[in-house]
């Protein structure tokens, strides 16, 4: 169902148990990729950024592997939350349900999850830290124009 400016009428809540244990172990399978004594390099910025361009340069995910290509996707979200200071939530429109970034108290709206996976699904290289710069400064951007009443 489409608004009379054509956009598509979006529910937005908070994540529910289900898919917050979702997430979860997408996480988790991003952040066991490093030994067990340096898991905690996971918990800055730089550690997800670093992580996800080593999976990616050598190619531990092919391209069939969605739910691996999506993990990635979240931890990619993780980067966006920490460095935009963002929240997880679920959107749910006429096509589904799916988790996304929210800035609160705009109206802007990430979904990271695919960010990641469309590109490598298309055969296209992925490099993680221009493609973090480019969310950061749309956001930027975006915050700029937003009205301050989102959802």
């Amino acid at each position: 169902m489409a608004t009379e400016q054509g956009k598509v009428d979006q529910k937005i809540e908070a994540l529910s148990d289900r898919e917050t244990l979702q997430l979860q172990k997408q996480r988790s399978w991003v952040r066991d990729h490093y030994d067990p004594g340096a898991k905690d390099r996971y918990e800055t910025l730089e550690g997800k950024l670093a992580l996800l361009e080593t999976i990616l340069r050598n190619n531990w995910v092919e391209r069939n592997e969605t739910w691996k290509l999506q993990s990635l996707g979240v931890s990619f979200g993780d980067a966006l939350v920490q460095e935009l200071n963002l929240r997880w939530i679920a959107v749910e429109d006429e096509y589904g349900r799916d988790p996304a970034l929210h800035d609160q108290g705009t109206t802007i709206l990430l979904f990271p999850v695919t960010s990641i996976s469309k590109r490598i699904e298309k055969g296209e290289t992925v490099d993680v830290r221009s493609l973090f710069r480019s969310a950061c400064e749309g956001v930027v951007r975006a915050r700029a124009q937003s009205p301050s009443n989102g959802p």
